[in-house]
């Protein structure tokens, strides 16, 4: 577990020449010190941190520190995600941008990618789709929930030396006729992930509301719960003394 302590929010990064990264996120749960699990949350179009700070509430699992970016004006990039990339620009450089500034900034604190959760919720989870599809890196696992990679038109994603992605649990939710993401786009997004070596879970659901419902909230509390307890094993395998050996 890192050693680094806290939730200090003055730990984290800003930058006056990005809108994103003008003030830190929003802290939440469990203290990094004392956590056994990071779950970096990234809001939708028009909600703020609160309302990933709310299904963090909705998700109530001890142990598990909440990280939690906020948009410009609760927004990422101004137009819709399948608009051309060229028409969310400099918007979404920004945002990327704000993504990988955190995840450094927790590797700093002494979170290795391997022990962070990715979760993203609408313009959020296309924001994290990029990003994955992009860099390709290491994490604990992704919860997509009811988004895509960003662009008008789908397209290969070609592996990156040292992929991290291979092996990588990610989990993609999306209703099969939401008002916001075609179905279409996350079954894409979960084919261009699949093709990188990620291990891919798909569920769509007959619900119209554009919104986490409780089998959504379920689903991640059981993801949660499982990395926290491979984390547990971690930590107390690297704990364990070695064994003494005979003398000779």
């Amino acid at each position: 577990m890192p050693e680094t302590p806290g939730t200090e929010t003055t730990a984290f990064t800003t930058a006056p020449d990005n809108p994103h990264l003008t003030r830190p996120p929003l802290p939440h749960g469990a203290p990094l010190d004392r956590a056994g699990l990071v779950v970096y949350a990234v809001h939708g179009r028009g909600q703020g941190p609160g309302f990933m700070v709310e299904q963090a509430e909705r998700v109530n699992l001890p142990g598990v520190a909440w990280v939690v970016p906020g948009a410009d004006s609760d927004t990422w990039y101004p137009r819709g995600f399948l608009a051309p990339l060229e028409e969310n620009q400099p918007h979404l450089d920004h945002a990327l941008d704000t993504v990988r500034t955190h995840l450094a900034d927790l590797e700093r604190m002494g979170w290795a990618a391997r022990d962070v959760v990715l979760f993203g919720f609408s313009q959020g989870a296309c924001l994290l789709s990029e990003y994955l599809l992009r860099d390709q890196p290491s994490c604990a696992g992704a919860f997509l929930h009811t988004g895509g990679h960003l662009g008008p038109v789908a397209k290969p994603w070609p592996a990156r030396p040292e992929s991290g992605l291979p092996g990588t649990e990610i989990v993609l939710l999306c209703a099969q006729e939401d008002e916001f993401v075609p179905l279409v786009r996350a079954e894409r997004t979960a084919g261009a992930l699949a093709s990188l070596g990620a291990r891919i879970e798909l569920t769509t659901y007959d619900d119209p509301l554009h919104h986490l419902n409780e089998d959504s909230v379920v689903r991640l509390r059981r993801m949660l719960r499982t990395r926290l307890l491979e984390r547990a094993e971690v930590v107390t395998e690297s704990a364990r003394p070695s064994e003494s050996r005979p003398a000779p």
